[in-house]
């Protein structure tokens, strides 16, 4: 089992605390059946550029940094550029510290051939909404653990302490963690925003792992993106198991037929 990366410097009354979500998460991107088909796309053996692997809403960066720590046993190679997006940027100040702490400690334990010990190379955590900071067709890997919380409306952003200074109130604090987790009707307002920009940010070969509770309808997400034409496909490849006959939470794979691994 490879390691988790340690987010005990994380100010959890800012940004959210890894949960059953993340951990299935990297269960999922770890799993035999992910790493075939993320290698057979992303190796070196596969040709082309180096990826590129995007989190939209890193929060604490445990995701991420885990997939750059393990970019080798994940993707097949170790050239691989990884970057977060978020509008929290106690979340992105959060995620460099994780991502550099996870690399530090590959390497730490690297066999000593000099390669780095599997890990890949972080560039930064940057505060955005969504894909909006990113060139059209560069990402090659996207990962979203959305707001998916069913709620009666979405926060809307905050003008104050938590935008731009060092200290915040409880109800900066407080509109912060909700952005994490408050997903509007049926919790997918803010997914429906990213799932319409997938076809232009992602890459020729690019694939998106997204997160959905049962809430979120699933079964229908997958069937819309399905109809949406142009070989897109969308599977459940993880579940944290099943809950009064529904999976209490999923993970999609999304990416184009036309560039099936």
């Amino acid at each position: 089992m490879l390691p988790t990366p340690d987010t005990s410097h994380v100010p959890y009354t800012r940004v959210y605390e890894p949960a059953e979500d993340s951990f299935l998460l990297l269960d999922t991107l770890s799993s035999p059946s992910e790493t075939a088909f993320l290698s057979s796309r992303f190796s070196t053996t596969a040709g082309g550029c180096a990826p590129l692997i995007v989190e939209i809403g890193p929060g604490s960066g445990v995701v991420i940094a885990f997939l750059t720590a393990h970019a080798q046993t994940i993707l097949g190679t170790q050239h691989v550029l990884t970057c977060g997006v978020d509008v929290n940027r106690f979340a992105c100040a959060a995620t460099g510290r994780t991502a550099a702490k996870a690399v530090a400690e590959t390497m730490a334990n690297d066999d000593g051939s000099g390669g780095g010990g599997g890990a890949g190379w972080f560039l930064d955590a940057v505060q955005g909404d969504l894909v909006a900071p990113l060139r059209d067709g560069v990402v090659d890997v996207l990962v979203f653990n959305p707001p998916y919380v069913p709620t009666d409306e979405l926060p809307v952003p905050v003008a104050g302490g938590a935008e731009r200074g060092t200290t915040t109130t409880f109800e900066e604090e407080s509109h912060l963690l909700a952005l994490s987790y408050a997903g509007g009707r049926d919790g997918m307002e803010t997914t429906d925003r990213l799932l319409a920009a997938l076809p232009t940010a992602l890459s020729a070969r690019g694939c998106a792992y997204v997160l959905l509770c049962a809430q979120n309808r699933p079964e229908e997400v997958k069937e819309r993106i399905r109809a949406t034409g142009g070989g897109w496909k969308a599977e459940t490849v993880g579940t944290s198991g099943k809950q009064a006959g529904w999976e209490k939470l999923q993970i999609i794979r999304i990416w184009r037929a036309t560039h099936d691994a």
